[in-house]
């Protein structure tokens, strides 16, 4: 692709994200390497908003690597939560040491959910913040979203993250029980990517 060239860097270290946006690119012949792959290290996430760290992420990379680079921040977005654990997500998932458990995450989130009742709504969305920067400096960057509720227990093992409770509108199972496919087609992470591809197409 024109815009972009024959490699992209994604600036992401988590296994499931990469392989997730490189199913997406993969149709585009670009070739994909990830922050691990080309020796980035990994930024401190310090932006207040989904957007902010995603272009961070992504200037970094770009910087780093002399190449275009594609950056992601996504997170979980309980509406009874305050919009938590939003841009923690990753960091809800942390121990003392810094590893992340997704199991110990959701655990957290549903013990935050039932101390307020059990009448508290479950409504939640998945947020994605998409950054493209260059090494010149220029950047675009996209958000998408898809709504839903949370489900207890956690079912299914094809997600990563809190895909195992969060249940998509208009389904009944949750992204860990979907074929990754379908997944890919509705996630919050396909819609912003559907707006850089709009973006990429008018630039041609």
């Amino acid at each position: 692709m024109k815009v972009i060239g024959d490699k992209l860097v994604l600036a992401t270290h988590n296994k499931g994200k990469l392989r997730e946006i490189a199913e997406l690119v993969a149709p585009f012949g670009i070739e994909v390497i990830g922050a691990e792959e080309a020796g980035l290290p990994e930024p401190e996430e310090t932006g207040t908003t989904f957007i902010a760290n995603a272009e961070l992420k992504a200037r970094q990379a770009a910087d780093l690597s002399g190449h275009p680079a594609l950056a992601d921040d996504s997170g979980l977005c309980v509406d009874a939560l305050g919009g938590d654990p939003g841009i923690r997500s990753a960091r809800w998932a942390e121990d003392a040491d810094g590893n992340r458990d997704f199991t110990r995450a959701m655990e957290k989130v549903e013990t935050a959910l039932q101390a307020k009742g059990d009448d508290t709504p479950r409504d939640a969305h998945f947020t994605c913040a998409l950054s493209l920067a260059w090494p010149d400096g220029r950047i675009e960057t996209f958000e998408g979203k898809v709504h839903g509720t949370l489900t207890w227990p956690p079912r299914g093992d094809k997600g990563f993250g809190y895909d195992p409770i969060f249940v998509p509108h208009d389904h009944d199972i949750s992204f860990a029980e979907m074929d990754p496919a379908k997944k890919h087609a509705m996630s919050h992470r396909a819609d912003a990517f559907r707006q850089l591809l709009d973006w990429l197409e008018a630039q041609r």
